[in-house]
């Protein structure tokens, strides 16, 4: 009879050691290969601009200077919007979107999972097929809807339509159909608890994973998004847009603001990577 494995007192069936070996060492290239172009992009940061334009391109810095920083902050100050304006509006955007998706997807996912009104089933589909179009696509109409309400060039145009994301609302769905049982609904209510007492103290808790991931792939986004053509006034553009005036005039200034721009969202990804994939894996899953 073949011996069982064991790893910290339990049994491992299917792989041989060997077998586990591969795998951390694909896994690594993999890994490895996936975090070169952050690297390049640090190390580009640190360059001077002679480096910067060497061919063929190289993955290390042989005089490390942090020039490029310093003239990112000196080109941004020497606008006649400074760049306190710029982190504001990036900031107040980000956090208005991603607090807006957060209340609306989760309370329109809670009432098409657990009050399953009339056609429900069919609203669900449609923000299935929602997810196929593409952003392109809806351009136009974007912008007939944007001039319509009065929107064009307010902080509202940046923020309000996050809210409508139907993949936030999708993942809440499926995790609350997956951690939510429809008998402890039905015992809240019977209780005596109302929708609000029930999703707010109830599912809510029971499905942080899904919010809190909600909350970091929307503030990703939102603070990496590119430069919104429906605002043009320099005192309502983000960081982002900032960004791309100084990318036209310092190659070595644009690596820099890069590097912080993208800073943010990946601290914020590493320290709460396991609930992302916690909720990923959820998503998927049927009883």
């Amino acid at each position: 009879m073949k011996k069982l494995r064991t790893r910290r007192h339990s049994v491992v069936l299917n792989r041989s050691a060997g077998g586990d070996l591969g795998i951390t060492i694909l896994l690594v290239l993999l890994g490895a290969f996936m975090f070169l172009p952050l690297w390049y992009q640090i190390v580009n940061s640190l360059k001077p601009l002679g480096e910067i334009n060497m061919t063929p391109p190289r993955f290390y810095v042989i005089k490390p200077t942090l020039k490029n920083f310093a003239d990112l902050f000196t080109n941004i100050n020497s606008t006649w919007v400074p760049i306190s304006r710029y982190i504001f509006n990036t900031a107040l955007i980000s956090v208005g979107a991603t607090v807006g998706c957060l209340v609306l997807g989760s309370m329109s996912a809670y009432s098409i999972s657990k009050i399953r009104f009339p056609g429900h089933k069919i609203v669900m589909n449609i923000i299935v097929y929602s997810l196929m179009i593409s952003s392109t696509v809806q351009s136009l109409t974007n912008f007939i809807v944007y001039v319509a309400l009065g929107w064009l060039n307010t902080y509202t145009v940046s923020i309000v339509p996050v809210w409508a994301s139907t993949l936030g609302l999708y993942l809440m769905k499926q995790f609350i159909d997956s951690n939510v049982s429809d008998e402890m609904i039905e015992a809240a209510r019977i209780d005596g608890a109302n929708e609000v007492y029930i999703f707010s103290r109830i599912v809510m808790p029971l499905v942080k994973p899904a919010w809190l991931t909600l909350i970091i792939t929307t503030f990703q986004s939102v603070w990496n998004s590119a430069v919104s053509p429906y605002v043009w006034s320099e005192q309502l553009k983000t960081f982002n847009s900032a960004i791309t005036a100084i990318s036209a005039v310092s190659q070595g200034a644009a690596s820099a603001a890069t590097v912080l721009t993208m800073s943010v969202p990946i601290i914020i990804f590493v320290v709460s990577q396991a609930q992302i994939v916690e909720t990923m894996g959820t998503s998927g899953m049927k009883d």
